[in-house]
């Protein structure tokens, strides 16, 4: 079976995305109190961790990241990211918000490595793709702890994403955390907001 297609049956879903080694399974497990394997090679994370509570109609996906993997060949890396574009676009109208995590010490480096003619970085583009889904997005820039400039870095990762900096006019987007502190506040702030536009308040407790 395809570990793609094992997503427990339930309505509304929040899910996370990003490249590997950014800190999603640290943040799922502080979102949801569950451990996840974590690992510090790239790439630990190859099939969907879903997270669900049995009486809720409700899920937290963790989706595998996508670009380099430590020890994996390229198409199946390029396998892993075409499942998680079709995971993404069959589940769609489910989800209530997708959060792309990104590693605020590299991110704005990686994007501008991978911006060419006829290069889109991986990370611009999923943003991309998740709005054009018409999924609310937010960023958790993540790892925080380890930037200096912060709100320089925060104002170019803004400018590389196509949103017009000042990032602080975009918090229900950009969310700076340290997942591996637990510091993740402005993140479930964020995601708050796109639920409370949903009707979905009933979601608060878990964020």
């Amino acid at each position: 079976m395809n570990p793609f297609e094992t997503r427990p049956d339930r309505d509304a879903e929040v899910v996370l995305v990003g490249r590997s080694n950014v800190g999603k399974s640290t943040l799922m497990r502080e979102l949801t109190g569950h451990k996840f394997d974590t690992g510090g090679k790239p790439g630990v994370t190859r099939t969907p961790n879903h997270y669900d509570w049995t009486a809720e109609d409700f899920v937290i996906t963790d989706l595998p990241g996508f670009g380099f993997m430590s020890g994996v060949e390229a198409d199946r890396q390029d396998q892993i990211k075409t499942d998680i574009v079709r995971y993404l676009e069959a589940h769609a109208d489910s989800i209530l918000v997708g959060i792309l995590v990104v590693d605020g010490k590299s991110v704005v480096d990686i994007i501008d490595r991978h911006t060419g003619e006829d290069e889109i970085p991986y990370d611009v583009e999923m943003f991309h793709f998740l709005r054009e889904l018409d999924v609310p997005t937010v960023v958790a820039v993540n790892k925080m702890d380890k930037v200096d400039d912060r709100d320089e870095r925060l104002d170019e990762l803004c400018d590389r994403l196509g949103l017009l900096p000042p990032w602080k006019q975009w918090q229900d987007t950009i969310a700076p955390i340290t997942a591996k502190r637990g510091q993740i506040d402005a993140l479930e702030e964020s995601v708050r907001t796109h639920l409370h536009a949903q009707k979905r308040d009933d979601l608060f407790r878990f964020f």
